[in-house]
């Protein structure tokens, strides 16, 4: 990975998670696929994230086919950024499949200019800690590794520090997105990539019930009498597909927080977020209407034309619209509907 990417990467920046967008008949609505990228890009994030979960993972699906298509798009529109930028967009892919398949992947994404792979562990269950290095070890020879701790209740599996351990000595490894929803597991993380010594690998929060009190943290330990003190610079996560322009924002506050000296309007933040990510992502219902509430709030604001996923029955959950109206009435400092009022004819244009 260039030079000028890693440094990008460890200041800490904000990476959506790029959704689809879909026509009513669940074939790819060009435009405002084009339009969400604008979107995101008008706001001021850092990078985008595209193929992952968000993007919903059937567009792998030999008779979707969407896969190279969304990630072709998606590089179109970042070219286009970075022409009137003073530094380019950080492009991660995921990167899905047995090996196989997610060579393949980073072979696509890596053609297609993207820098990293957002690495998927999920489709190995039973593979042991060995197994699984070396799996990312063969997608590290094509693309650089963005790591990635996926919640088990959504599909991931269970890593241990030992596995965070091993996967730190992998030379193409820039970076790990935490997504367990779970305290000690990304306690693991943190402590194998501190105690590793590798400074060159830089901590992504994509904790949803967590996302500000992670970006405003000093983890601290201890090992063989020296002290070592990790940050989690920035985000890479879906909850940021919604809501942009002001996730940008609290990414920026909590980077120029000092921790002796934190305001309590930090705690109260991470409340708000957290109770808004519960109605977006359907935590009420194990997360099965976490892509249609991510696209409900899409549609209110008018970047999406509907809620569709290619699987027709991904759809809200019973009570979930009402829980998104509670959010969107209790905190309504953290949408960013004008912005995207403003803009939108702009980013919906050809």
């Amino acid at each position: 990975m260039d030079d000028q990417i890693r440094k990008i990467l460890r200041r800490g920046i904000a990476i959506p998670a790029h959704p689809l967008a879909l026509t009513a008949n669940r074939k790819l609505d060009e435009r405002r696929q084009r339009g969400l990228s604008r979107y995101y890009v008008a706001s001021g994030v850092g990078g985008l994230a595209v193929g992952v979960h968000t993007t919903q993972f059937e567009i792998r699906n030999p008779k979707v086919k969407l896969f190279e298509p969304v990630l072709a798009l998606a590089a179109e529109e970042m070219n286009r950024a970075d022409a009137n930028r003073s530094e380019p967009l950080v492009r991660v892919a995921g990167i899905c499949g047995e090996t196989r398949q997610a060579v393949i992947e980073a072979t696509t994404a890596r053609d297609l200019g993207y820098h990293a792979g957002l690495l998927n562990l999920s489709a190995l269950k039973k593979q042991t800690d060995a197994e699984l290095i070396d799996h990312c070890r063969a997608v590290a020879e094509v693309i650089a590794v963005f790591g990635f701790y996926l919640n088990p209740e959504i599909g991931g599996r269970v890593l241990s520090y030992a596995f965070w351990r091993e996967f730190c000595k992998i030379e193409n490894v820039v970076a790990i997105k935490m997504a367990p929803f779970n305290r000690y597991r990304t306690l693991d993380v943190v402590r194998a990539v501190a105690e590793s010594g590798r400074e060159d690998i830089s901590l992504y929060t994509g904790n949803d019930d967590n996302i500000v009190l992670d970006l405003i943290t000093p983890f601290s330990f201890q090992s063989q009498q020296k002290g070592m003190t990790r940050r989690i610079t920035g985000g890479l996560l879906g909850h940021w597909a919604v809501w942009t322009s002001k996730a940008v924002e609290i990414l920026q506050q909590c980077q120029s927080a000092t921790a002796d000296s934190l305001p309590k309007k930090f705690l109260h933040l991470n409340t708000a977020v957290t109770d808004c990510n519960a109605a977006f992502f359907d935590a009420a219902n194990n997360f099965r209407g976490c892509i249609p509430g991510l696209h409900e709030v899409l549609r209110r604001q008018g970047l999406l034309d509907g809620i569709w996923c290619l699987d027709e029955n991904e759809t809200l959950s019973p009570g979930q619209l009402q829980e998104i109206d509670r959010v969107y009435a209790s905190y309504p400092e953290l949408n960013d509907d004008p912005f995207v009022a403003q803009h939108l004819d702009d980013w919906l244009r050809g």
